[in-house]
């Protein structure tokens, strides 16, 4: 890690009204004031991991000026969510006037990030789609986890709402695996390694080996969209990693057609 320092979460390369990219490349810390990269430490030699070992975990992670996590915010009353699109991205996290917190890398496993079937118009016309989560066997994908506490938690999830209220909602899933990675340039399965035969998706690759614990499901909360799911591609889930936003919207999107949100994830 370079010890990057910038001096407001605003110069960041991309605002995320046309896409959550980029997203940061390693773990991070974000504050309203600065936003630095973090300084790991060595991955836990473990299969799996709770939420105390998860929180060990991340407060052992280094600032530029070598003071740790865990020196700078009280861990003790935070719990893990997944920021699976923009609300990784500092640009949004000042809009939202977000909390100190840390930004840490993560594995996504037989589930995968997409696009919410619904538009969100407060930056632009027509508007956005944030990104929801929903099942895919031997999948796999980078992501992000944060530690924030409850009220923190419900304020950022209700602000991907907007005026659509409860339309996300915070859930803790049956299926899939997220886990600990420190691999930066891990990528995910191409497009065209993924067959389709008018029913079901399979991933034709294998998935690479863990580099890190799989964290107890029942301790991270998602977001997920609840009011319309996800979009339906004739049958098919339109990938993040394969369609940006503004690419999805303009050759993939139309309205009227999705997938119900409780029928592509298993919870809890």
């Amino acid at each position: 890690m370079s010890g990057r320092v910038m001096s407001s979460p605003r110069l960041w390369p991309n605002p995320p009204g046309n896409s959550p990219l980029p997203l940061p490349k390693g773990p991070s810390f974000f504050s309203r004031n600065d936003f630095v990269d973090l300084i790991p430490p060595q991955m836990p030699d473990s299969e799996s991991i709770g939420l105390e070992e998860l929180k060990t975990y991340v407060g052992q992670h280094s600032m530029p000026d070598g003071k740790k996590i865990s020196e700078v915010i009280d861990l003790q009353n935070r719990r893990p969510l997944l920021i699976a699109g923009e609300l990784a991205n500092p640009y949004r996290l000042s809009d939202i006037m977000a909390p100190d917190m840390p930004i840490i890398p993560v594995r996504l496993e037989d589930i995968c990030r997409t696009w919410a079937d619904n538009l969100d118009a407060r930056d632009i016309q027509p508007g956005i789609h944030h990104v929801t989560i929903v099942r895919s066997p031997g999948w796999w994908e980078r992501s992000f986890i944060t530690l924030l506490e409850i009220k923190d938690m419900k304020k950022m999830v209700q602000w991907l709402d907007g005026s659509n209220s409860n339309t996300w909602a915070p859930k803790r899933l049956a299926e899939g695996v997220i886990r600990l990675e420190d691999d930066m340039n891990l990528l995910s399965p191409e497009f065209e390694k993924i067959s389709w035969d008018g029913k079901e998706e399979k991933v034709e690759v294998s998935m690479p080996p863990a580099n890190g614990p799989a964290i107890d499901l029942s301790t991270i909360m998602v977001p997920i969209n609840t009011r319309s799911g996800c979009y339906n591609s004739r049958g098919r889930v339109n990938r993040c990693v394969h369609y940006l936003q503004t690419d999805f919207h303009e050759k993939m999107f139309r309205r009227g057609s999705s997938f119900k949100w409780s029928d592509m994830l298993n919870f809890l």
